[in-house]
């Protein structure tokens, strides 16, 4: 049976500049004819990762790596091998696995990998097995002379690692390797980029600095400079396929409902990092509503299409809540086959007004324990 997990979030963050664009302002959209804050997926992928390992949610040995320096990582897990010569047989057996080193920096590879740490290690252990195999080259050797130094047997060994090494990262957001593309995978978690439920306008925040040690003849400011900011409530959406996940993660049931509850505690928590130490933006949700569908995915992002407005009896939170809420009941009645169900944790108080939507849950602990029985009881169906 199809059965997709959703992610629902409306947070509200003070003044900041999470998410900047090339010229450090907010990133930002239009949407609905206005403009909105925005951060983008991949700022959340990434803060959804490092919660993950922050809060130790998941074995390391089932976390990934993203990458360019593949090389060092390998010389530091070869340390009883001489640097110098682990360093050549290390070129050779990357080369013999497609994994080409970057023409500019002999250090790095080509590009970023994103690695899960199994493959990692099953590298090191590979090159320490076959070293006497592996014959030495150094970086000035063309890639198919590097190849070339490893035996056919070798290399085949070496593309058998990648498979993923049931890192739930890598399963959830999936990987591409450019070189490779037939361990490429899809994610089975697909995240939206966060738009404000509401329009917004930049601001500038007019800064300058004194010297410590100026002297009394020293007027005004020794550095003067702006940043940009804004604040803004936002909805966040993400939807897991819990499928494609257990697929991704090589059939281990267990470990894909580890990462259901894991990643339903990391996305709550993550915060992006930029200008944190200016603005220390650190609001938690105030919404967090966790669907199971079966027919399709529902983004509810068009709730706002039309922006809130500010009121003075209700916060531009509450508000955002009640549309969401409807805008489900709206969308739910045409689209669902009447199976979805429904967990929340409310702050607002306006998501149960009325009516009897879903199970509540009183804290993140107990709503991750509970997303975690709800995909169990999805994939055995």
């Amino acid at each position: 049976m199809r059965a997709f997990i959703e992610f629902h979030i409306i947070q509200n963050f003070a003044p900041s500049n999470l998410n900047r664009d090339d010229t450090g302002a907010p990133k930002d959209a239009i949407f609905g004819g206005h403009r909105r804050a925005r951060i983008s997926s991949q700022c959340f992928k990434r803060a959804t990762r490092l919660a993950t390992a922050e809060y130790d949610l998941i074995d390391a040995a089932h976390r990934g790596i993203r990458t360019k320096r593949l090389k060092g990582l390998l010389i530091e897990r070869l340390a009883e091998r001489d640097p110098e010569e682990a360093a050549a047989k290390i070129e050779s057996a990357l080369a013999a696995a497609g994994l080409s080193l970057s023409k500019k920096d002999a250090e790095k590879t080509e590009y970023l990998l994103f690695l899960g740490e199994k493959e990692v290690a099953g590298f090191a252990a590979l090159i320490d097995e076959h070293w006497d195999e592996l014959a030495t080259v150094d970086a000035s050797q063309n890639k198919k002379q590097r190849k070339a130094a490893a035996p056919p047997a070798v290399g085949k060994k070496a593309k058998a690692l990648l498979d993923g090494g049931k890192a739930v990262d890598i399963a959830l957001f999936g990987r591409m390797l450019a070189d490779l593309p037939a361990v490429n995978q899809d994610a089975a978690c697909q995240v939206a980029h966060a738009l404000s439920t509401h329009r917004v306008e930049r601001e500038f925040d007019y800064y300058t600095a004194v010297d410590d040690r100026g002297g009394e003849d020293d007027t005004g400011a020794d550095m003067i400079g702006q940043i940009e900011f804004n604040s803004a409530t936002l909805y966040r959406y993400a939807v897991l396929d819990l499928a494609k996940l257990t697929a991704n993660l090589q059939g281990d049931r267990e470990l894909a409902l580890s990462a259901v509850e894991a990643f339903t505690t990391a996305f709550v928590r993550a915060v992006p990092s930029g200008k944190q130490n200016t603005f220390a933006a650190h609001n938690a949700p105030d919404f967090i509503g966790v669907s199971l569908r079966h027919v399709a995915p529902m983004n509810l992002a068009n709730a706002f299409e039309k922006p809130v407005a500010s009121d003075i009896k209700h916060s531009l939170t509450e508000q955002s809540v009640q549309r969401l809420k409807a805008a489900d009941e709206k969308l739910s009645a045409v689209y669902s086959d009447g199976n979805d169900e429904w967990l929340y944790l409310d702050l607002t108080g306006q998501w149960a007004q009325d009516s009897d939507k879903g199970e509540a849950q009183p804290n993140l602990v107990a709503l991750a324990q509970r997303v975690r029985g709800l995909a169990e009881t999805a994939l055995e169906a």
